[in-house]
């Protein structure tokens, strides 16, 4: 008995010399309740309390009402490593940059404002395909604006040309859309495109499914990038969780009621109510009905009975 609450205590964290001293004072016999008692009033104090502060304090923070500061740091961890859950995204740069300029200018700010759109968002793999002779100075038949814009996110690894070359003076230019295609399929990313890229459909059934469900369009309004909310239509994913790897699942479509029986929505309520069979709901009216009808029939029935006898 001795040793069992020796060890009991230690656990707790008090000293050996501590828990002897008190069981010798109170006798082996003693409750362990009256032991702690005597522990406290002799200002014996847990060693791990003593040794560690600082972990035991933020234990107390934690399980107290300002836990605000460990739920943030928790809140930053997650929020750091969210690059995990988004999905890459290459970008069609012609496609983006001439639907920018109105399909007459190529213009390179359109595709800066789309890689800063999903920058915000916090994706870390975008990538960027334009054809290498973007390089070129601009002609007459072909205009180009902003090129430096070309220059500087090829620095920062985003921007990726597509070969080209020229050959006995005619430039062939290799088909930047299978480049896109390919490594968005290949990163399971998502590809920003107003091109539905019908001829790569046709050529490989894996890169047909690929590019209807992955295929994410786009409008610029006012100079803004804005894709759509609902990418694959209304009844598809948000465009939160088609650009996510691990998509939220929307709250349950029967959330119990949080007003239960006093719930006074009736049939317009988008809760979920156990007292209603089969998911039936009721207007207000109806339900008020409902209620005084059954005590009326009960009482009809008495009253029948009564009278048979």
């Amino acid at each position: 008995a001795h040793q069992s609450k020796l060890d009991f205590f230690c656990k707790l964290g008090y000293g050996k010399q501590d828990i002897c001293k008190v069981l010798e004072n109170l006798g082996q016999e003693a409750l362990e309740d009256d032991v702690l008692k005597e522990l406290i009033q002799m200002g014996s104090k847990p060693q791990a309390l003593e040794s560690q502060p600082q972990p035991s304090s933020l234990k107390l923070v934690a399980r107290g009402s300002c836990s605000a500061s460990p739920g943030l740091k928790w809140l930053g961890d997650d929020g750091s490593d969210s690059s995990d859950c988004l999905r890459p995204i290459v970008i069609d740069g012609s496609n983006v940059a001439m639907s920018h300029g109105n399909k007459e200018v190529f213009s390179c700010w359109g595709i800066q404002l789309a890689v800063d759109w999903f920058r915000e968002r916090g994706h870390t793999y975008i990538k960027v395909f334009v054809p290498l002779w973007r390089k070129e100075p601009p002609r007459q038949d072909s205009p180009i604006a902003d090129q430096h814009i070309l220059e500087e996110l090829e620095k920062q690894s985003i921007l990726v040309y597509t070969p080209s070359r020229k050959v006995k003076g005619k430039r062939v230019v290799c088909y930047d859309d299978r480049y896109i295609v390919k490594v968005a399929y290949e990163k399971d990313g998502v590809i920003v495109s107003n091109d539905h890229y019908r001829d790569l459909q046709n050529e490989n059934p894996e890169w047909k499914w690929f590019i209807e469900q992955r295929l994410l369009m786009y409008s610029f309004v006012s100079n803004r990038f804005m894709p759509p909310d609902d990418p694959l239509g209304r009844h598809g994913p948000t465009l939160n969780n088609f650009l996510s790897k691990k998509p939220v699942l929307p709250e349950p479509k029967w959330q119990p009621c949080p007003y239960g029986k006093k719930c006074t929505y009736g049939n317009k309520c988008k809760f979920y109510h156990p007292e209603r069979p089969h998911q039936v709901q009721l207007s207000v009216a109806d339900e008020l009905r409902a209620k005084i009808k059954v005590p009326l029939n009960l009482g009809e029935e008495e009253e029948q009975q009564n009278h048979s006898l």
